[in-house]
């Protein structure tokens, strides 16, 4: 993955509006809270292969991180601390990593399911 450009992401999300698409998002801190501070708690939301169908997709950020907010008919799907992007077998795909490379956030978006 590379770091994440603010106009070529945007161009890419660009490509599935109006479509119905294959969604994959996950939020986590995973194991890391728990294993380095046992007060912490371990959340997380994950959710592969929804059909959802947007009519607006935008990118910001300050180039640190980024949010991407998919505007559907009736809400958004939104995700926050996004960092890295790549195009992978016609999917795109965008991550967010901690300091230490661990994964944190991770928006898929396709034509086809995920296996």
């Amino acid at each position: 993955m590379k770091p994440i450009n603010l106009a070529e992401v945007q161009r890419e999300l660009e490509k599935y509006i109006n479509r119905e698409v294959y969604l994959h998002l996950e939020t986590t801190n995973g194991a890391y809270a728990s294993h380095f501070n046992d007060k912490a708690y371990n959340v997380g939301a994950y959710i592969r292969n929804a059909k959802v169908t947007f009519n607006q997709a935008k990118i910001v950020g300050d180039g640190n991180s980024y949010r991407v907010g998919l505007k559907m008919e009736l809400g958004w799907i939104y995700a926050e601390g996004l960092t890295d992007w790549e195009i992978y077998n016609s999917k795109l795909l965008l991550a967010g990593h901690d300091r230490e490379g661990r994964l944190m956030v991770a928006c898929q978006i396709s034509d086809t399911p995920f296996s």
